[in-house]
């Protein structure tokens, strides 16, 4: 067995888009095998457990991973996550990953393939609510997929949003505020909020929204309002049901599960997708295990290991 400390360093962005492109193509195909993530709640957070299957790619696993608001504030990453990789044939554990820097790049990878497909130009101004580092993901994912004129970010606290834009190869960017940030061509939300930031009256016709923040029950960025106009479309619908965007306007008789127009993995394989210039689109992205088991194929073969014996 091989543990891999790091792996995210030197992986090629582009080809983790069309990794994790590809994993929804197969997810719509019905050509995996993935269980809905399981939640455990703890005082200060929770963890999820991820299996999942690909057998194109003959990878099979398991992803742990947490989310824990509070640690910033401790020196701490919000998620970190560990990835088992077992042989198909035997069940042999044979890798063991930090998730912790792929789930951020797999993640963004996901919002890229969204926008690729759902943007209503191939130039755009990109809007961010919140500045962690899911948020530089997106940019930088995005940024190889469409070309972005301008980045507007808020954040709770201005300093986190002004030091964000001077991240280094940020592409032209400013904080502003909330209302401003939603004025855009591409509008990602990636912020931890149990109500919602985002209003329908600051979202023009023909924005796509790529929800990211909302991935377990009780969460919400936007507007219940904006998903009653918008064509939504979900990574799975079991788990967006249960954790996503929708979860909350679910729950409340506000949105109605029939209202969901398909995953995004219809649209790679050309079922679904946008239909109108002015059409407002919204990805609500809740995080699947074969995107994990996508992007650990790569970073097998583009990282450096330690053999772990076992048995």
């Amino acid at each position: 067995m091989r543990y891999y400390p790091d792996p995210s360093g030197g992986i090629d962005i582009v080809r983790v888009n069309r990794a994790i492109e590809e994993a929804f193509a197969e997810h719509a195909r019905g050509h995996v095998q993935m269980p809905s993530k399981l939640y455990v709640s703890l005082e200060k957070g929770d963890f999820r457990t991820m299996p999942g299957y690909i057998p194109s790619l003959g990878i099979a696993g398991v992803k742990i991973v947490n989310v824990h608001p509070g640690n910033p504030a401790l020196g701490l990453p919000t998620v970190m996550a560990l990835t088992v990789i077992l042989d198909v044939d035997t069940g042999l554990p044979e890798s063991i990953l930090n998730a912790t820097a792929l789930t951020d790049l797999r993640t963004g990878a996901a919002g890229a393939v969204a926008a690729k497909y759902l943007s209503p130009r191939p130039r755009v101004r990109l809007g961010l609510v919140g500045s962690g580092r899911q948020a530089r993901a997106q940019v930088i994912a995005i940024g190889k997929e469409l070309s972005i004129s301008e980045v507007l970010v808020w954040s709770r606290n201005r300093a986190n949003a002004e030091k964000f834009c001077e991240s280094p190869g940020m592409p032209a960017c400013r904080s502003e505020d909330l209302e401003t940030v939603c004025d855009c061509d591409i509008l990602v939300t990636t912020t931890p909020s149990r109500e919602p930031l985002v209003m329908d009256r600051w979202v023009s016709e023909g924005t796509h929204i790529n929800a990211i923040g909302a991935d377990a029950p009780g969460k919400q960025e936007l507007d219940p309002a904006i998903l009653q106009r918008a064509t939504v479309f979900v990574d799975d619908p079991k788990q967006a049901i249960h954790s996503g965007e929708i979860n909350v306007p679910i729950a409340r008789g506000l949105f109605g599960p029939e209202q969901v127009a398909g995953t995004l993995g219809e649209v790679v394989t050309g079922q679904k997708g946008r239909k109108r210039a002015e059409e407002i689109t919204v990805f609500d992205s809740t995080g699947l295990a074969i995107q994990d088991l996508a992007i650990a194929a790569i970073a097998r073969v583009s990282a450096e290991s330690i053999d772990l014996p076992f048995g």
